[in-house]
C-alpha cells in the first residue's frame, strides 16, 4: 500500500503570513493578577509567540509529519486521513486508536509504534498489532464531515471493515476518541472484540438514590471541575462559531486558547515543560492554524450538546478503563460498569489527559495487557 503524497505542503507565503500575524500581535493589556490564575499566563505566551515567529523550524516538523505513514480513504464522498503501523508480525490484531481536543493524530505516533512494534520497546513480537489511527472529521488532515447527522464511529467501522478489510478488531480512545469508540463497540459488538478507554460515558439513567458513595463523590468532583474548567466546553458547544473567528485569525489567540489546556490537563505539576516540549505544542498549534481546523474542531460538541449525536446506552463488549491521575475525571468502577461490561480497571500511577503522549510506555502496557485474550 502506497503512501499518499505528502498531507502538508505549507508555501513560503504561508509560513510568511504566520510569522507576520505573530510579531505583530496585538497584546492585551496586562491585568494585575498574574500566573496562571485568571488563564494562560502572558508572559509564557510571550515566549512561545516569540519563539514560534523566529527560532521554531517549522519545516523540519512539516518533513517528519510528511515522513508518517499517511493514507487517505473516500468512505462515500468523505475523505477520511489516517495513519496505518503494520505489525511486527503478519496476524498482528488490528487496533484502530481514536484522538481527542485539542488534539491530532501527531500525539497518538509514540504510542502507536509501541503497539506495532512491541519488541523494539524490551516487549514480545507476538504482542503486536496492526494500529489504524485516523484524524478526526474536521481535525488536522481529514476535512469535516458533510452532514451533522453523519456519525464519525460509522465512518470508522467502514474504514476498519471495508477500506482495510479488518473483519474483527479492537479500539482505543481518550477525551472525544472515547465517545467515538464507546457507540462504535455499542453499534457494531460483531466487530469490536472489546474496547480500552481513557474516560466513559455516564450512564443514560440512574436512580440518584441508589448511587454509592464513591460515585456521589465522582459527581461532586465533575460538578467542581465544570465550574472552573469547563467554560471551554460551554462556549465550543453553544457559541463556536463566535470564538471560531477570533482563533482562526490571530495565531497568538489559538495558541492562548490551546496552551493552557496543555498545563491544565497534564501531570505537569505546573510546569509545561515536564510533559510538552515547546516544539510539540507549537507543531500541534500550526497543524490547526495551517489546516484551518480550529473551527471544525469545535463542531464534536455543538453536535453533541444538541443531540445530533448518539448517546452512549450500553457496551456489551469487554471494556478496559485506565484512569491516569492528572486526567479531567477519575470515575468508580461501578460507575463505569452502568454503562460497559468492563473486564479491567486500572487506576495508573502517573500522566494525564494526553496520556499517549505523556505517558505511551505505560499506556502501551495496558493495552497489551488487555487484548492478550482476544488474539
Amino acid at each position: 500500500m502506497p503512501n499518499t503524497p505528502p498531507v502538508l505542503a505549507v508555501s513560503d507565503a504561508e509560513l510568511a503570513d504566520l510569522r507576520a500575524r505573530l510579531r505583530s500581535t496585538r497584546w492585551a493589556e496586562r491585568w494585575p493578577v498574574g500566573g496562571w490564575e485568571a488563564g494562560t499566563d502572558p508572559a509564557e505566551l510571550r515566549r512561545l509567540v516569540a519563539y514560534w515567529a523566529g527560532d521554531y523550524d517549522w519545516r523540519a516538523h512539516e518533513a517528519a509529519l510528511n515522513a508518517l505513514p499517511s493514507f487517505f480513504a473516500d468512505l462515500d464522498g468523505t475523505p477520511v486521513h489516517y495513519l496505518r503501523f503494520d505489525g511486527e508480525r503478519p496476524d498482528a490484531l488490528p487496533i484502530v486508536l481514536t484522538h481527542g481536543w485539542p488534539s491530532s493524530v501527531l500525539e497518538l505516533t509514540a504510542l502507536a509504534d509501541r503497539l506495532a512494534s512491541p519488541s523494539r520497546y524490551g516487549g514480545a513480537a507476538e504482542d503486536a498489532f496492526t494500529v489504524i489511527v485516523p484524524s478526526l472529521p474536521g481535525f488536522g488532515f481529514s476535512p469535516q464531515r458533510p452532514a451533522l447527522t453523519e456519525q464519525t464511529h460509522e465512518l470508522w467501522h467502514r474504514l476498519m471493515r471495508d477500506e482495510l478489510g479488518f473483519d474483527r478488531y479492537a479500539a482505543h480512545g481518550g477525551d472525544l476518541g472515547a465517545g467515538v469508540t464507546s457507540r462504535l463497540a455499542e453499534a457494531h459488538p460483531e466487530a469490536v472484540v472489546g474496547i480500552h478507554l481513557l474516560a466513559v460515558a455516564a450512564p443514560a439513567g440512574y436512580d440518584p438514590a441508589a448511587l454509592t458513595r464513591e460515585e456521589r463523590d465522582h459527581l461532586d468532583s465533575v460538578a467542581a471541575w465544570q465550574a472552573d474548567e469547563g467554560g471551554y466546553q460551554h462556549q465550543q458547544s453553544t457559541r463556536p462559531l463566535t470564538l471560531s473567528q477570533g482563533l482562526a485569525d490571530s495565531p497568538a489567540g489559538l495558541l492562548a486558547w490551546l496552551v493552557e489546556k496543555y498545563r491544565a490537563w497534564s501531570d505537569c505539576g505546573g510546569d509545561l515543560s515536564t510533559r510538552f516540549s515547546d516544539d510539540f505544542v507549537l507543531t500541534q498549534a500550526s497543524l490547526y492554524w495551517f489546516t484551518g481546523t480550529i473551527s471544525t474542531s469545535f463542531r464534536p460538541y455543538y453536535e453533541y450538546a444538541h443531540g445530533l449525536t448518539h448517546r452512549v446506552e450500553r457496551v456489551t463488549v469487554p471494556t478496559a478503563v485506565a484512569l491516569f491521575p492528572a486526567d479531567l475525571s477519575r470515575p468508580p468502577r461501578s460507575w463505569a460498569e452502568r454503562t460497559y461490561n468492563v473486564a479491567r480497571y486500572t487506576h495508573m500511577p502517573r500522566g494525564g489527559h494526553f496520556a499517549a503522549h505523556e505517558e505511551p510506555g505505560l499506556l502501551a502496557h495496558d493495552i497489551t495487557e488487555f487484548f492478550r485474550a482476544f488474539r
